[in-house]
């Protein structure tokens, strides 16, 4: 069977914490790891192939149904468990808010292997890998002593830091977006839409971010043989970051919500009153109306074909408009 891959890698050798090979080819990881017994490794894949995650599969003992998983897009974040491995699908997220432009919510999908010597990550999209290997190298004493596990929690550490991220900056979106969707007289419709863009970027968050907390419990619960006493305060940290990112998206969602349906409350409120001030008008003309009806009938009345009726016509229009008018203006009406 062949060894070759087509798709862009990249790849590490741990030992001791130290990284004792890097930038070497798929074809060369099985024997970097027979000539390092205590040596873990890192591979990552840059959108593979079917063919491609068959060779790795073969090499590595993965389930068919995890290749699946990998091979599929817009699967949900979870960890599944099988007999050799995990398999653990994330998303590293990016919120993008500048100006007037409609904010977005960016998500790369992220499926990871976890072996007892390597872990595989499958990179769907273009993403930001130096971030992750800089958080590897940031604590190289934790690393000395960690293994797969310590890697999988910098994999961890990278994704929830890059939602809890994503849920501040849209908190710090919130502000001015409130101050003007509650200006008096109502929003405009350019930040009506602003607002509902809000509102979509939000919840595309809170689907990455929500089941976050229940994967990296499932790691570190108490029964589970991946994390070792030395890790688990660090998972626990991880999943508490993780839960406090899903709250301010709850918040922010919750925020968002409520002040998009105050607006809409609001130009009912103003739509109610503009309805109420034409049907004032209408009463106020329809008293004039009725009078000139009334006395342009062919009738003799009071004045009838004479200078003086004229006059007290106008008069019975202007005083019952007028009066009508106040009427309606001491109530709010108009």
């Amino acid at each position: 069977m062949t060894t070759a891959i087509s798709c862009a890698v990249q790849t590490r050798l741990y030992s001791g914490g130290r990284v004792v090979e890097q930038g070497f080819g798929f074809g060369e990881l099985a024997g970097h790891l027979s000539d390092h017994p205590e040596a873990v490794a890192w591979l990552d894949l840059l959108e593979p192939s079917a063919a491609d995650l068959a060779v790795v599969a073969a090499e590595f003992g993965l389930h068919p149904l995890a290749v699946e998983d990998a091979l599929a897009e817009h699967e949900r974040p979870k960890l599944d468990r099988y007999p050799d491995h995990l398999f653990v699908n994330v998303y590293a997220v990016a919120f993008d808010h500048v100006g007037d432009v409609s904010p977005k919510a960016h998500k790369v999908e992220i499926s990871a292997f976890v072996t007892e010597r390597a872990l595989i990550t499958v990179h769907k999209d273009e993403g930001d890998v130096d971030k992750l290997v800089k958080r590897w190298d940031s604590d190289a004493d934790l690393a000395a002593s960690g293994g797969v596990n310590f890697l999988l929690y910098g994999l961890f550490d990278v994704v929830v830091d890059s939602q809890y991220a994503a849920a501040r900056q849209v908190d710090e979106a919130m502000d001015p977006i409130e101050d003007r969707m509650l200006g008096e007289g109502g929003a405009p419709r350019a930040v009506r839409l602003h607002g509902f863009g809000l509102r979509r970027a939000l919840a595309m968050l809170r689907r990455a971010v929500a089941p976050m907390q229940d994967v990296v419990a499932e790691v570190n619960r108490a029964d589970s043989d991946l994390v070792d006493d030395q890790l688990r305060p660090y998972y626990r940290d991880v999943q508490d970051h993780a839960e406090r990112a899903l709250e301010s998206i709850e918040h922010s969602l919750t925020r968002i919500t409520e002040l998009l349906d105050a607006d809409l409350n609001e130009q009912s409120n103003i739509l109610n009153d503009t309805t109420r001030k034409l049907a004032a008008w209408a009463a106020i003309i329809a008293v004039p109306t009725a009078l000139t009806g009334y006395f342009g009938q062919n009738l003799p009345y009071p004045g009838y074909e004479q200078p003086w009726g004229f006059v007290l016509s106008t008069a019975l229009i202007v005083v019952t408009g007028a009066a009508l008018y106040y009427y309606l203006k001491k109530r709010g009406w108009l």
